[in-house]
């Protein structure tokens, strides 16, 4: 008879990548460990960390704090931190918390039986190693049900902008193999997946170093004539790496969805060069516009930083000169973050918070106007979704998402829950759509571009 398994408890902190970071420490442990979502019942409780801004870092520390207590009510818990964090603080974090066992960095996932193996005889373990290998695990096993995945394609990144510290704490860009991640989403639609996010941090650059000359779009091509794929998106895109062949795959790909995630940063040139991004105000918007002529529906998003060290007035407003011409369907904003080992730190002309805030508010407060205006011109038109689950107000409504990645709401039976169906959209919102479910079409809509 099989021994039972012992519980896992993962807390994520981040971005989509750490979500699918998660996802693999779940399935490196899968053997000896089974997930549970209640804390208070884990044997193993690992808290998968980012470093990207302070914010984030503030609340993985309060987190670790708080989790004395649990460790005193259950000392034969088994608590960890990884990730960013991890990776940046390695031996401090371990000195400033004696009720934590492990601290591991970003590579050290692939590593986890053997790390949690040592915790539980009794050692205090750090492995932080950026020179660790990433080796391929074995296939994965879907739950059944599972109709979203996120694949992983790349891990690191070269770019080192003068404000990020991921090349610290992930390390060089390495791609993986093609054939590997075509059998993955391949097992994932022959288990009756539909949608299938690439990941990395900047999935654009993939294929360098491999032995296989294959660019970032080859891969999109292969991928787009899997049967059963329905959607693919990726994240994320390095303007200065979005070539005329990935651009035209947006016009070309079925299955590619008619979104993109471009992040700026900042729109003055001034702010770009000393953020070290490759690229100008006039260039980026070159790329907009190519993006529009080869996929006139696409939908862009963009992440923005304000209160950059020497942002003037003038180069803000320029920031919000950009975000009106290129017309962001949505953004995700952040005041800047002194991040450690940046350039960007130790520059002497910080912003002051104050003025970082006032900013924050009137770069939200326009692109709430740009979201509302791209939402509203979507009444009246009918869309394929797919439903992801119930409305956050109400589980007598679902709730999807277009392929242009706007979220709506509508009233159906729950039994559609992971599938394709249509819908008209009727009301537009600052955050989200209302529609009408167009009956009939359900498990129906053929693959490919919305109408």
């Amino acid at each position: 008879m099989a021994r039972p398994k012992k519980k896992l408890y993962i807390r994520t902190f981040g971005c989509q990548m750490n979500v699918a970071d998660s996802e693999l420490m779940a399935q490196v442990l899968g053997e000896e460990y089974e997930l549970t979502a209640h804390a208070e019942e884990a044997d193993l409780y690992l808290i998968n960390t980012c470093a990207i801004r302070r914010k984030a870092e503030e609340k993985v520390k309060s987190l670790l704090g708080s989790l004395k207590f649990l460790k005193q009510q259950r000392p034969q818990l088994l608590l960890g931190v990884g990730g960013c964090v991890a990776q940046q603080e390695g031996e401090r974090l371990l000195a400033a918390a004696p009720h934590l066992n492990l601290v591991f960095g970003t590579k050290g996932i692939y590593h986890l039986p053997e790390l949690v193996g040592r915790i539980a005889r009794g050692e205090r373990v750090v492995d932080v190693g950026l020179n660790r290998d990433c080796p391929e695990l074995p296939r994965r096993a879907w739950l059944p049900g599972t109709f979203q995945t996120m694949v992983t394609i790349m891990r690191g990144c070269d770019n080192f902008c003068t404000f990020c510290v991921v090349p610290y704490v992930r390390g060089r860009e390495a791609s993986r193999e093609p054939d590997a991640i075509i059998a993955e989403v391949a097992d994932f639609l022959a288990a009756g997946g539909q949608e299938v996010t690439l990941l990395g941090q900047n999935v654009n650059s993939y294929g360098r170093g491999l032995a296989e000359t294959i660019t970032f779009t080859q891969l999109l091509r292969r991928l787009n004539g899997l049967p059963g794929l329905s959607r693919l998106r990726f994240a994320t895109s390095h303007p200065r790496d979005l070539s005329p062949e990935l651009i035209d795959a947006f016009g070309e790909l079925d299955a590619l969805c008619e979104h993109l995630h471009l992040p700026v940063q900042s729109g003055t040139d001034r702010i770009l060069k000393r953020m070290n991004r490759g690229y100008t105000h006039e260039h980026y918007l070159e790329k907009v516009a190519a993006l529009r002529r080869a996929c006139p529906g696409i939908a862009l998003s963009t992440d923005l930083i304000v209160g950059f060290p020497g942002e003037s007035e003038a180069d803000f407003v320029q920031t919000l000169d950009l975000m009106r011409a290129a017309g962001f369907d949505q953004s995700f904003s952040f005041k800047y973050s002194p991040r450690p080992q940046t350039r960007a730190a130790t520059y002497p002309d910080q912003v002051a918070e104050e003025v970082k805030a006032e900013r924050l508010a009137r770069l939200q407060a326009l692109q709430d106007e740009l979201t509302l205006k791209s939402h509203a011109r979507l009444v009246g038109q009918e869309h394929e979704v797919l439903v992801e689950g119930f409305s956050k107000r109400s589980i007598e409504e679902l709730c999807g998402r277009l392929r242009t990645n706007q979220v709506v709401n509508f009233s159906g039976p729950r039994e559609l829950v992971g599938s394709l169906t249509r819908v008209v959209i009727t009301e537009a919102h600052p955050h989200s759509l209302k529609g009408r479910r167009v009956q009939g079409l359900d498990h129906l809509v053929s693959v490919g571009r919305s109408a």
